[in-house]
Parts: C-alpha cells; sequence; structure tokens
C-alpha cells in the first residue's frame, strides 16, 4: 500500500508541475514583442510589403538593360505551294527546307524621352533539299533600332516619378502597420488583465459575502440585525456567486482571444500582470512637433502625393492620346552567303536600313478626344478636393489624439487614487458591518464602488497605452526614447 501512495504521490507532483509550466507570466512588453513577431496580422502586414517590394523592383528593372535571346532549334517543312507558270496557269510545287535561326538583344528604355533603343546581332541557316538542294546563310552583326514617340504619352518617365513615391510609402505603411499590430495586442492584453481582475473581484466578493453572511446569521439569532438584512445579504450572495461564473466565462473567452493572437497552444494559461512602466516617463507631446512628424512619416502623405501624380498623369495621357506620331529607324550590316563565316565576314556585308515615321491623328472626332482631355482634368480636380479635405481630417486627428494623451496621464493619477480610496473604504465598511455600524445597503454601495474604481483604474490605463500608440502609428516616432520607429525591411523579404 505505501508503494501505491508512492505512486499516487508522484503522479500528483508531476501533474502539478506539468500544470505549473502551463501557466505563463506575459508582460504588455512580452505581448506586444510576440504580437509583432509571430501574429497573423503581422505576418500580412509583411506580406504587404513583399508585394510593394517586388513591384518597385519589377519598376526598377524596366530601367535597365533587357537581354533576351531569340532562337528556333531546327524549323522543317515539306509542303507543296501553288505556283503561276509565265502562261497565268497554276501548278504545284514541292518546298522542302528547313531553317535554323538565332539571335540576342539589348533593349533599352530611355526615360528622358519615352524612346526604346535596342541592340541585336543574329543568323539564320536555310537549307533547301531535293536534286538542287543548298545551304546558305544570312548574318547580321549589329543592328540598332530606335522606336521613339512623337509628343506622345511617357509611360517610363512617369513610373519615375510615382514608383518611388509608392515604395516610400509602402515602408512607411509597413511601420505604421507594425504599430497597428501593438495597439492590437495592447487592446487584447488589457481585456485579459480586465477578465482576471475581474475574476479576482468576483472571488474575493464571494468571500467576503460568505464571511459576512455567516457572520449576519449569528447576528439574527441574537436579533442585532433585521431579516431583510439578512435577505438582502442573502441576495449579495447569490449574486456574487452569478458573477464569479460570468467572470469565468469571461475570462476564458478573453484568454482564448489573447492566446490565439499571440500563437500559444490551447494548454497555455497566460497570466499578465498591471504595466507600469509608462507612469514615470510619460512625456507631454507638442501638437505643433507631432503634426510636423506626422507629415513627414506617416504613409498618409506619400499617399497624397502619388494621388495627385497619378491624377496628373492620366491628364498627360489623355492629352497624348488624342493624336499619336512615332518615328522608327533601324541600321544594320547584313551578309549573305554559302557558309556561316563568309556570311560574317565584313567584305559581303550590305546595308540594311529602314526609316518609317507614322502619324495617327483623327481628322473628325467629335470632341470625343477633348471630351476625355476635360474628363481627366475635372478628375483631377475632384482628387485634389478630396485631398484637401482628407488633409484637414488628418491634422484634427492628430490634434485630438495629442490631446487625448496629454489629459489622459491625469486621468489615471485620479483613477489610481479614487482605486485606493474605494479599497480603503470597502476595508472599513466591512468592519463597521461587522460592529453593527452600517447596513447591507451601505456595505454593497462600499463593495460596488471599490469594483468599480478597480476596473476603471485598468480601463484609464488602457486608454493611455493605447493612445500613445495611436500617436506612434501616426508619427512613426517614439516619444520616450526620442527617436524614429523602423524595421528592418531587408528582413522582410527573406
Amino acid at each position: 500500500m505505501n508503494k501505491i501512495y508512492s505512486i499516487i504521490a508522484l503522479f500528483l507532483f508531476l501533474s502539478g508541475t506539468l500544470h505549473a509550466q502551463d501557466t505563463i507570466v506575459v508582460s504588455l512588453t512580452d505581448a506586444i514583442q510576440r504580437g509583432v513577431s509571430l501574429s497573423v496580422d503581422a505576418v500580412v502586414a509583411r506580406n504587404q510589403y513583399k508585394s510593394s517590394y517586388w513591384e518597385y523592383k519589377t519598376y526598377k528593372a524596366e530601367l535597365l538593360p533587357e537581354v533576351t535571346l531569340n532562337t528556333t532549334l531546327p524549323y522543317y517543312s515539306k509542303s507543296y505551294n501553288a505556283f503561276q507558270n509565265s502562261d497565268g496557269t497554276y501548278t504545284f510545287v514541292s518546298n522542302d527546307y528547313s531553317t535554323i535561326d538565332a539571335g540576342i538583344s539589348v533593349t533599352q528604355n530611355i526615360p528622358l524621352t519615352g524612346a526604346t533603343v535596342s541592340l541585336e546581332s543574329s543568323f539564320q541557316r536555310l537549307q533547301q533539299y531535293g536534286d538542287n538542294g543548298s545551304t546558305r546563310y544570312m548574318g547580321i552583326p549589329a543592328s540598332i533600332t530606335l522606336e521613339q514617340p512623337i509628343f506622345g504619352f511617357n509611360r517610363v518617365k512617369w513610373l519615375q516619378k510615382i514608383e518611388p513615391v509608392k515604395y516610400q510609402a509602402a515602408k512607411q505603411q509597413l511601420v505604421a502597420n507594425m504599430e497597428d499590430v501593438s495597439n492590437t495586442a495592447i487592446q487584447y492584453y488589457f481585456n485579459l488583465l480586465l477578465g482576471q481582475i475581474n475574476m479576482e473581484i468576483a472571488q474575493q466578493n464571494l468571500k467576503n459575502t460568505e464571511k459576512l453572511y455567516t457572520i449576519a446569521e449569528a447576528r439574527r439569532k441574537i436579533g442585532q440585525i433585521s431579516e431583510n438584512d439578512l435577505l438582502q445579504l442573502r441576495v449579495s450572495l447569490l449574486k456574487a456567486e452569478s458573477y464569479l461564473t460570468d467572470a469565468q466565462a469571461s475570462l476564458n473567452s478573453r484568454m482564448f482571444q489573447l492566446r490565439s493572437f499571440l500563437g500559444y497552444g490551447e494548454d497555455v494559461v497566460i497570466k499578465p500582470v498591471i504595466p507600469e512602466g509608462m507612469l514615470n516617463k510619460t512625456p507631454f507631446l507638442s501638437y505643433p512637433q507631432v503634426v510636423s512628424l506626422a507629415r513627414a512619416n506617416n504613409p498618409f502623405t506619400q499617399n497624397v502625393q502619388k494621388r495627385m501624380l497619378e491624377a496628373s498623369r492620366d491628364v498627360s495621357q489623355a492629352k497624348a492620346d488624342r493624336w499619336n506620331a512615332k518615328l522608327f529607324v533601324s541600321f544594320g550590316m547584313s551578309g549573305q552567303e554559302d557558309t556561316f563565316a563568309q556570311a560574317f565576314n565584313s567584305n559581303h556585308w550590305r546595308n540594311n536600313q529602314v526609316v518609317n515615321v507614322g502619324i495617327k491623328m483623327p481628322i473628325l472626332d467629335w470632341g470625343k478626344g477633348k471630351g476625355k482631355v476635360k474628363i481627366a482634368e475635372a478628375n483631377r480636380d475632384v482628387e485634389n478636393s478630396k485631398i484637401e479635405k482628407e488633409q484637414i481630417d488628418f491634422n484634427q486627428n492628430v490634434y485630438l489624439r495629442v490631446q487625448n494623451f496629454n489629459s489622459q496621464s491625469k486621468q489615471l493619477e485620479l483613477a489610481k487614487e479614487t482605486d485606493i480610496i474605494a479599497q480603503q473604504r470597502y476595508n472599513t465598511s466591512i468592519e463597521a458591518f461587522v460592529l453593527g455600524k452600517i447596513d447591507v445597503l451601505n456595505l454593497n454601495d462600499s463593495q460596488t464602488s471599490k469594483d468599480e474604481a478597480r476596473r476603471n483604474y485598468i480601463e484609464q490605463m488602457y486608454l493611455l497605452w493605447s493612445y500613445y500608440y495611436q500617436i506612434r502609428s501616426l508619427t512613426l516616432y517614439d516619444f520616450i526614447d526620442n527617436k524614429e520607429i523602423s524595421v528592418n525591411y531587408d528582413n522582410m523579404v527573406d
């Protein structure tokens, strides 16, 4: 039997140890850091940046020379084709041949003029089969080609204006999104902390109410309190039991929310602690400084600039589309001989030149082209008006955030002092009730005030942290350490 008891004791000890290991204490800083690293929201933010990064890389590639290899290895055809004789009659002749061709070209966009310049070298081998079979080679050692739109829409030039702005906005948006993830972590953390506080309040209230009800029953027997007071205390006891059940259910729900956000397993119990870090170094923010940082760092500014550029681009494109002229110039040398070496021998080269100027201009379009230009100009004016309104709203949003944050420090101090006083009052009320100096109504009132003060203290602390991270998200600036917030962009795309 002693051996069995020892095994059971060991099992219970190990079970308790495992359970203790499953309960982890998580600070607010830990929750923020883990949320930024592992949460789904953070992964989405990083993937959005990756998409913008590769869009920017694709744009940069358009400014670099593009090398292309074109080849056919080989092409063979044996067929009969119609042939017109000198007397006008037709007959069919056999055409049995194969070709091999290859070429390499280097193409470069010219952003200044919108032109495209390409340099190409190629060769072709043609072999005919049959009784009179032969093999011929044609080589183009070098050919340079220019395609230049005249008064046309310069797409690459507008890309140079817009794409860097888009990429800078994407980088700033990544940092802002990470700050939003931090704010979400703060919200879930304080939700759980408040749930834990509610649980502690419910447990303590139930414990105190049970003791007071036991004392009240004894006092009722000796006639020191009325039956009504005893019944009121009994109702308070039942409510305390109900509140405890609700608090447990709410705590489990909030625990699941934070646990899922931070990527913990279902067997992990998170124990949050009341953060005190910001209380000793809460900065006082100046609106001019904050709005200046917000205008410089917030992706809103870059997005506004991008939208204005895009609106101007659309006007430029509408004007260019009214008529189109293009210059095509090609200059090179070619050789045609029976051997590959002779085809590329400079003694056998011949000029190979093409010059073409194409013009497409509507003679009568009943004002369609002019209408498209007017529509684009009207859309640009509408966009500019929207931007002006959004800039006013943006500045107002920054102002309200600064005001809320600066006043929140005082609100938190008052809430903390109220919490201490309410707790002291409740303790005094319990002693007074035991001595018969106050009734149940006053006791319940002190308990309600104590609970509300405690919850309000946690809520005011949450607002302080939330307002601060909202301002960080707007400005991408850490006002406690006095430095700009940044991330390692290279790690985001590895």
